[in-house]
């Protein structure tokens, strides 16, 4: 089993043992954070068990009718999580409206701040392990569950802190105020995470430093005379970049081989835990002059 789907396996195990909890002492205190919180916790063990099943997808090596792998699937699996994010948000920001306007009062706080503290730490220690796994293997539905949890840690800190507030000053509408401003963290949270999705989805070019970087590589290349047409995108863990290498018209075709080689050698090093797919096409001139001029 890879290190990504052991991640998404202990996202989920950890998300179940915080709804029950959480469930439990939102319903019996009241509490619209707590049970906001507990909501958040389902989504949580929706999100990781269909990230799951997309890790699972996207490591099916390439066919005949997927040419180039199932990689994508991760960035879909990107924008549904972010989707789910934003309406767990939009329903945080309804249930503190509607509870500042009816003035419900807290119950069992004692309780729900011991959850609160409990959750605090079992979510800490699951972003650590995720942003682990994220930068270990660059994984797009790792680093959006990771991203997904650390808003959690957040939410939950600011949950206990409106509990021990409301317990020290017996006024309850902080618990309305902390759940609007969680709610409004959430859904810009998750528009990050479905703009990551979409831009890989639409094959967004490599991020400009990478782009860059891939320039000087071709540049410092002594055989290399120019280059055209240098396209980069990414699909699952797997960066894709097409380029046309201009030689001189004498040059062998075994010095033009190695000069290319090494070009693909170095821009592998660049992410040595990306799989990448690099398509040099070999030019003895300047061919986009002439495409061009056709246009």
């Amino acid at each position: 089993m890879t290190l990504q789907k052991k991640a998404t396996i202990i996202s989920s195990a950890t998300a179940t043992l915080l709804i029950f909890i959480k469930l439990t002492i939102g319903i019996l205190s009241g509490s619209v954070a707590v049970l906001a919180s507990a909501i958040d916790s389902v989504l949580d063990l929706i999100v990781s068990a269909f990230n799951y099943f997309a890790i699972t997808k996207s490591e099916q090596p390439a066919n005949q009718k997927f040419n180039y792998g199932k990689g994508k699937i991760e960035a879909l699996a990107g924008v549904i999580e972010g989707t789910v994010i934003t309406v767990s948000g939009l329903y945080i920001f309804y249930e503190a409206i509607r509870k500042a306007l009816h003035n419900n009062e807290i119950t069992y706080l004692g309780s729900s701040i011991i959850v609160m503290v409990i959750s605090l730490v079992l979510t800490i220690a699951l972003v650590t392990f995720l942003n682990y796994v994220a930068k270990k293997t660059d994984s797009m539905v790792v680093k959006s569950d990771a991203l997904h949890y650390k808003t959690d840690v957040l939410s939950n800190g600011a949950i206990l802190l409106s509990l021990v507030l409301i317990q020290v000053t017996n006024f309850g509408l902080i618990d309305s105020i902390m759940g609007i401003i969680i709610s409004l963290y959430i859904i810009h949270s998750a528009y990050e995470i479905i703009k990551d999705g979409v831009y890989i989805l639409l094959d967004a070019a490599l991020d400009e430093e990478v782009v860059t970087s891939i320039k000087h590589i071709i540049i410092e290349e002594k055989e290399i005379s120019d280059f055209h047409y240098l396209k980069t995108r990414r699909s699952g863990n797997t960066n894709f970049v097409d380029v046309h290498l201009v030689f001189s018209p004498g040059i062998s075709l075994l010095r033009a081989h190695h000069a290319g080689d090494r070009i693909e050698d170095k821009i592998k090093d660049l992410s040595p835990n990306d799989e990448w797919v690099i398509t040099a096409h070999l030019d003895p001139y300047d061919d986009s002059i002439i495409n061009d001029s056709k246009l």
